[in-house]
């Protein structure tokens, strides 16, 4: 069956996935959705006795198809191999009663890899013969950034520019997007929040003036971020992957249920996992973990969704959104794809800056989908008992899944949670939780007490960054970004 893909706000143009995902967004503003998610069940005893890279081969087939076998292979071979530091990709760990999927063992430390090592081998397959420059574009709140940079670098016919707001990424990831090598990359701070980063570059792609000055330089824009649907699709393969591992080590049997708790802010990483259900993984809960930026909580909470709020900077700053774009995507499914009523909403948040579901749409979401937040304190009280009850040490981002994790009752199941980022992208924050007062301590003196400490020892491409040289000092405004993306399309494709 061929997938076909489609706007969220309208079915008027259909695209294969090659095309959705050389295009990033819909013209309409809207993401690329498939009628045909559900339509094909992947079967769970081949799941089971499958590694990685076939679990990986049938998810991208079923839901590329326009994608040959040996195009979907070749993608799959290049994206994980030697970059990653196990050839399990994403091993499964057991913390107290529960397990950690670690996702980050990738070239950035973070769970943004799995998709960013496959998304620029799937565009450049699908761009093959059509002769234009693709310039990505992404907003980033700390970890998109690095890990697009990293996978698009120096891809020939493919530029990348990454914007992150200035001041609210931690030191680490400040500095791997700011040395980031590549005669194709831009990188530049932009004064505000991610969210002003994530409305202006989608403001960017809308601009036809824009499209239309890039296009006489032959050049076109896509994105990296999870509104791809070619970010989003390699990100299902985990969660089958981690319900394989758990049969395998025989947590499990085939067809019993399991919780995933997914910390998250733009809703991506969560909703991969109502795609992978919808393929047939046994899913019970999907459980949201938000930090004190609990937009989403309140959103599961009440059916209201309201970005009129105070923004808070946390110690989990990849989670510091306000609007979860990727929740689009799940609205359209809940409502049988009603595209209408989609874009209604989606106005309304973008006119507004709220909307409310009705009562039926939100019982089916709350059939699945669960909720719960965790404030600083209580991140850095969840770090510190992981370490000193179980010796696991853990990010503040995968320390908020534990936490929520933590509130609810298991039932009888199995229960994962996402650990989404090297604790060392966060040394100073997670040193503080451990107990160690860190005033006047910088991010790599803080990575050394840190391994003092623990005895567990920094990544190679993490500590390496304290003699790597600032090649990327912009900082503009958000009115500034359109210019500076076109510049970057000039410098790079001249």
């Amino acid at each position: 069956m061929e997938t076909l893909y489609h706007s969220t706000r309208s079915s008027d143009e259909v695209v294969t996935s090659k095309q959705a995902i050389l295009a990033g967004i819909a013209r309409d503003g809207g993401l690329y959705v498939c009628d045909q998610l559900g339509a094909t069940k992947l079967d769970l005893a081949t799941v089971a006795g499958q590694d990685y890279h076939a679990i990986a081969r049938d998810v991208l087939g079923t839901l590329l198809s326009d994608y040959t076998a040996d195009e979907i292979a070749g993608c799959v071979a290049g994206a994980y191999g030697s970059n990653f530091d196990t050839p399990q990709i994403t091993p499964l760990t057991p913390i107290s009663a529960d397990w950690l999927l670690e996702l980050y063992h990738g070239p950035t430390c973070a769970f943004k890899d799995v998709a960013l090592q496959m998304l620029p081998r799937l565009m450049s397959v699908a761009r093959e013969g059509d002769g234009r420059n693709i310039m990505i574009v992404t907003a980033t709140s700390g970890d998109t950034g690095k890990a697009a940079l990293e996978g698009f670098a120096d891809v020939p016919g493919t530029g990348v520019t990454v914007f992150y707001p200035d001041g609210k990424v931690s030191d680490i990831q400040h500095l791997q997007m700011a040395t980031q090598h590549g005669a194709n990359v831009a990188v530049a701070g932009i004064r505000g929040t991610f969210d002003d980063a994530q409305t202006q570059v989608k403001n960017i792609f809308a601009d036809k003036t824009v499209a239309a000055r890039l296009a006489e330089a032959n050049c076109v824009l896509s994105s990296a971020n999870s509104i791809n649907v070619g970010r989003l699709v390699p990100q299902v393969t985990y969660y089958l992957d981690a319900y394989a591992q758990l049969v395998r080590r025989g947590a499990v049997t085939l067809g019993d249920e399991v919780d995933f708790c997914v910390p998250t802010g733009n809703f991506g990483d969560v909703l991969a996992g109502y795609y992978a259900k919808l393929l047939g993984l046994p899913v019970g809960r999907l459980i949201v973990a938000s930090n004190t930026n609990k937009v989403l909580t309140d959103f599961i909470q009440t059916g209201t969704y309201d970005r009129r709020r105070e923004f808070a900077k946390t110690i989990s700053p990849s989670m510091d959104i306000l609007v979860s774009s990727n929740l689009e995507r799940l609205l359209y499914y809940l409502t049988d794809g009603d595209c209408e009523r989609v874009a209604g909403w989606m106005g309304q948040l973008a006119t507004e800056g709220v909307y409310t579901l009705p009562t039926d749409v939100m019982d089916r979401l709350r059939e699945t989908f669960a909720c719960g937040y965790a404030t600083d304190a209580e991140t850095s009280a969840t770090i510190r008992n992981a370490w000193e009850s179980e010796q696991v040490l853990i990010d503040p981002h995968t320390a908020v899944g534990k936490c929520v994790l933590d509130r609810f009752e298991a039932d009888g199941r199995q229960r994962v949670c996402l650990s989404t980022a090297n604790p060392y992208k966060f040394s100073a924050d997670v040193l503080a939780a451990l107990g160690t007062d860190t005033a006047g301590m910088d991010g790599f003196a803080c990575m050394d007490a840190l391994q003092q400490l623990t005895g567990v020892a920094a990544p190679a491409q993490l500590s390496g960054l304290r003699t790597a040289p600032v090649l990327h000092p912009d900082v503009c405004d958000q009115a500034q970004m359109s210019d500076f993306v076109e510049a970057a399309c000039a410098r790079v494709f001249s």
